[in-house]
């Protein structure tokens, strides 16, 4: 089975970037999907971005032209550059992979989360 684990969260002031990673640890084949999502308090689990293995990207309104995903496959690992960071990006944000572990299997595997809180 696939686990993941991110990294990369931490406290920063308005205005500031954090690189988010997301290392997949198992055997891969191959990755069809990587997303991260943003979960706070009272609300319910919000698609952030996700990338595509045909490499398409997509983005939370509130996040466009400020986020950007990618993947390395060499590396099985995910990454989410965020910046010009705002307060309300606050949360915990947890990676997901959808990716191939046998040729008709396809795992989906959730990390355990890492906080990013913004300051005013």
């Amino acid at each position: 089975q696939v686990q993941l684990v991110e990294s990369g969260g931490g406290l920063v002031q308005a205005g500031g970037s954090l690189r988010l990673s997301c290392a997949a640890s198992g055997t891969i084949l191959e990755i069809n999907a990587v997303g991260w999502y943003r979960q706070t308090p009272g609300n319910e689990r919000e698609l952030v971005a996700s990338i595509s293995r045909d490499g398409t990207t997509n983005y939370a309104d509130s996040v466009k032209g400020r986020f950007a995903v990618s993947v390395n496959n060499a590396e099985n690992t995910g990454y989410l550059q965020m910046n010009s960071l705002k307060p309300e990006d606050t949360g915990v944000y947890v990676c997901n992979f959808q990716a191939f572990t046998k040729p008709l299997r396809l795992d989906d595997a959730w990390g355990r989360g890492t906080q990013v809180t913004v300051s005013s």
